[in-house]
């Protein structure tokens, strides 16, 4: 599996949640809404995910194992920090 395009979409409000993320795997499968969290520790990323009828939030996709993981969200994390500093595409249009 190769993570072929990463697109971030940084969220201007205040908060934890600092960015919403797609990947392309393959050139052949995207997924979206995945979120980059600030937390206690540092970045992550959480997987997207569904509030059930329970309450409780279950991830629609999800890597299998701690080493995919890791590596989406490296990726991901990476991505991120080359972007986070730019100025949003809305406000640059602006001036």
């Amino acid at each position: 599996m190769v993570i072929t395009d990463v697109r971030v979409r940084k969220v201007s409000k205040e908060g934890k949640m600092k960015a919403v993320v797609s990947i392309t795997i393959d050139d052949e499968f995207v997924v979206h809404d995945i979120k980059v969290i600030e937390g206690e520790k540092g970045l992550f990323i959480a997987m997207p995910s569904r509030k059930a009828a329970d309450g409780e939030y279950r991830d629609i996709a999800h890597p299998i194992n701690s080493e995919t993981r890791e590596r989406i969200q490296s990726l991901i994390l990476e991505k991120y920090q080359e972007v986070k500093d730019e100025p949003d595409e809305l406000t640059e249009a602006a001036d």
